[in-house]
């Protein structure tokens, strides 16, 4: 089982959707930590004027896109008033076309808060009862179970959102708050609710939004975050095992390159390595003229991926504080078409955060091979293997830093430029930016365990430097391992003990013991 991050401490703390200003962390606490989630009395005004509006175009002679026509290519066909709550239904019916194997339930619980929070903006047309509704099946516990594949991230997450309005139908499947799957009409009786009556507007609003890609997005970036500290404390590690300097690291040859990402992370290396006696062994020595490139550019690489991070972290925002819909019903009454359900933002981001995290996993790879490569490694035992040749030590570990790093190699190759067209070439040009978001996960989760394998390799690497010790913040990360998976000696099945450091890595517990030494990395 893949061991997953933590749930935020304060989950229990109510979320309130007021429409804009729900934050990235409230999405993580709903998400993973089930926190409970209301929406603010003005947001149900917001909804309820907005509706008023809606039912007023339902009435007039002019035909309106998503309220009097058809969808797609479909938007000339007249719809009679009679038949539009029916369009509603069939609407989502027929978009719940996924296939494949259930996407995680925190990805689809972040997908319905964040429908919730662009529906609460006031500008979608629907009751506040189809709001209402999706946040009583968050507080229950029932989330819709979603496929895998379907959406193009244009008209946004079309299927995704279709499977997850489905459930609020009474049709479909959820899973209950035990995990199990079920049926949908039975769960929500269960809970104490009813299934949901669409009327005019709001099957099309529940689906047309950037939510699925959104969700995803905040999702890795939260987890990146701790990845990429957790990333200067490996390599902090490895420059100590592999007797190199701190010196490249100094603030004054950070400032004449003023990238805030490389500085960052190279201050985070000093304040690692503050007190180091393996480095005061060697700081006067000419045993190294210059440390390896994956030693001594770390702060440079691992910076980059922040500097990168930070402006995915800006697009989130954005699309955090936007009214994601087609038609958007404005104040003035006006039903306006709009083009702001294509996902290009986020799928930019999520591709370029792809391919800094893949660059942040192979230069940890690197340091791995040297630490376990006797030729480089400056006296560490071959493979840190105690009597090699008998044992193997960390030799098959590489290989598998090595596979994970060539699987985000293919995974960092952009999905927001392979558009297909579709809908009868009326959506003609779409993002990928679901599939940028998921392979971005993958990214994350592969780097997680990158760094577990260095982590372990840096370990043992120290227990073979002593009895010269390492700075105390790299010595208590280092203790952390040695109690999760052991110190070195003869061979024993290495897959436990690199799950047992994934752990330690997801979970946060190998940097907080760190940073109970150098204080909280930046």
């Amino acid at each position: 089982m893949i061991p997953q991050p933590p749930a935020d401490a304060d989950a229990a703390a109510s979320v309130v959707v007021h429409g804009p200003g729900l934050t990235p962390a409230e999405v993580v606490r709903v998400a993973r930590g089930g926190a409970p989630v209301a929406i603010a009395p003005a947001a149900r005004a917001a909804m309820a004027r907005s509706r008023e509006r809606v039912l007023a175009a339902a009435a007039d002679t002019r035909p309106v896109y998503g309220i009097s026509t058809g969808f797609g290519a479909l938007a000339a066909t007249r719809i009679p008033v009679e038949q539009q709550p029916a369009l509603q239904h069939a609407l989502i019916r027929s978009h719940a076309a996924g296939m494949g194997p259930a996407m995680p339930r925190e990805v689809v619980r972040a997908m319905m808060l964040l429908r919730v929070r662009s529906l609460a903006m006031g500008l979608s047309g629907t009751r506040p009862a189809v709001a209402e509704l999706l946040v009583a099946c968050l507080n229950a516990g029932l989330t819709p179970v979603v496929p895998t594949h379907g959406s193009l991230g244009c008209s946004g997450d079309l299927a995704p959102l279709a499977h997850m309005s489905l459930a609020l139908l009474g049709e479909g499947w959820v899973l209950d708050p035990q995990g199990g799957p079920t049926p949908a009409g039975p769960a929500l009786r269960a809970a104490g609710l009813e299934p949901l009556r669409l009327e005019v507007k709001e099957g099309l609003a529940l689906i047309n939004g950037t939510d699925g890609m959104l969700g995803m997005l905040i999702l890795a970036l939260h987890d990146a975050d701790r990845l990429l500290r957790t990333a200067d404390l490996t390599a902090a590690m490895s420059c100590e095992a592999l007797l190199g300097t701190d010196r490249p690291f100094a603030a004054e040859l950070q400032a004449i390159r003023p990238h805030p990402g490389q500085a960052r992370s190279a201050a985070n290396l000093v304040r690692l390595l503050d007190g180091s006696p393996i480095l005061a062994s060697h700081r006067d020595s000419d045993h190294l003229v210059q440390d390896s490139y994956s030693v001594r550019c770390s702060p440079q690489v691992a910076g980059a991926a922040r500097d990168t991070i930070a402006f995915a972290v800006e697009v989130a925002a954005r699309e955090l504080a936007a009214a994601v819909d087609n038609p958007v019903v404005l104040e003035s009454g006006a039903v306006e078409s709009t083009g702001n359900f294509h996902g290009e933002p986020l799928a930019f981001a999520a591709d370029f955060c792809a391919i800094a995290l893949c660059e942040v996993g192979a230069i940890a790879e690197r340091r791995v091979d040297r630490l376990l490569d006797p030729a480089r490694s400056h006296g560490l035992p071959p493979f840190l293997a105690v009597d090699a040749g008998v044992n193997s030590g960390l030799m098959i570990a590489q290989y598998t830093a090595a596979a994970l790093v060539a699987e985000n190699r293919r995974l960092a190759q952009p999905a927001s430029v392979d558009s297909i067209p579709t809908s009868g070439m009326q959506e003609d040009h779409v993002s990928m930016g679901w599939a940028a978001a998921r392979k971005l996960q993958e990214v994350v989760t592969n780097l997680g365990r990158i760094l577990a394998i260095e982590l372990l390799s840096a370990t043992r690497a120290l227990e073979f430097r002593e009895p010269l010790a390492p700075a105390p913040a790299t010595a208590a990360a280092a203790a952390r391992v040695r109690a999760a998976a052991g110190s070195a000696g003869p061979d024993r099945a290495v897959a436990p003990e690199l799950a047992a450091v994934e752990r330690l890595v997801v979970t946060g517990l190998a940097l907080e013991a760190a940073e109970a030494h150098a204080g909280p990395l930046a």
